[in-house]
């Protein structure tokens, strides 16, 4: 029972995070989405040094490995496979003859995240797997608690990706549906990574710094330029520092 509901609560917070969008009336108006940019910028930054870079680290250290080399390899496969993806979806939009800046910059934002949800996914099941096989210092509230960590960090990342939809043209039921389903990821991942432990936890350095990469290209190639054209682009700075400020803390406080 506490295994099931640790994993799906990383789940529940992307899920209230995303039924925010329930609350917007229409169109998201210029300032607003100005700070949404700039927030969701800051929280991408954030996750990606304290949730993926730093995490990576800490642990090819723990697995005796040069520690920046998974962080380094990984981050730059990341960066490289989001070149790939956004040519992509250039070509999709050139051949559907969607409007560029906003369709582009959500299904970036949309994989960015997504790639995101992975490795956390693949941190409860880890983290679960010691506590229930007794080899390491962990507990079924250890457990718990990381899982809720991660809930809480997931609510702004689907408000994040539920919001711009809608604002694109998709009703709210189905950005919310988007934003959901960012989040299926997460415990899609823990119950393999449970199966498939020892295997996964040689792995998870690059897989962290890997979507740290995805994160950081997204935010650099899509979200602050897109935030600096036109007006009330101090108002994306704004955002972007609020954002940074509550990821982090939220990273830190939690662990």
């Amino acid at each position: 029972m506490y295994l099931l509901i640790g994993i799906l609560i990383p789940l529940i917070g992307t899920s209230l995070g995303s039924a925010t969008v329930f609350l917007m009336k229409n169109k998201i108006n210029e300032k607003i989405e100005k700070i949404l940019l700039g927030f969701a910028s800051g929280i991408m930054i954030a996750a990606s040094i304290w949730s993926l870079i730093l995490p990576s680290i800490e642990i090819s250290e723990k697995q005796h490995i040069i520690s920046y080399i998974p962080a380094s390899i990984g981050f730059l496969i990341g960066i490289v496979v989001l070149i790939i993806i956004d040519k992509f979806v250039k070509k999709i939009y050139l051949k559907e003859k969607l409007e560029q800046s906003n369709y582009k910059k959500t299904i970036m934002m949309i994989l960015a995240v997504t790639l995101h949800n992975i490795p956390e996914g693949m941190a409860v099941g880890i983290t679960f797997a010691a506590a229930i096989s007794g080899t390491a210092s962990i507990s079924i509230a250890s457990a718990l608690a990381l899982a809720i960590g991660i809930s809480i960090q997931n609510f702004p990342e689907g408000a994040i990706i539920s919001l711009p939809l809608k604002n694109i043209g998709k009703t709210k039921k189905e950005s919310f549906l988007y934003g959901v389903l960012s989040g299926v990821v997460e415990p899609i991942a823990a119950i393999i990574t449970l199966l498939l432990t020892n295997i996964v936890n040689i792995i998870l350095p690059y897989l962290l710094s890997f979507s740290a990469g995805a994160m950081i290209y997204v935010v650099v190639e899509e979200l602050i330029p897109e935030s600096q054209k036109g007006k009330y682009e101090s108002l994306a700075i704004i955002g972007l520092a609020i954002g940074f400020i509550i990821m982090m803390i939220l990273d830190v406080a939690l662990g």
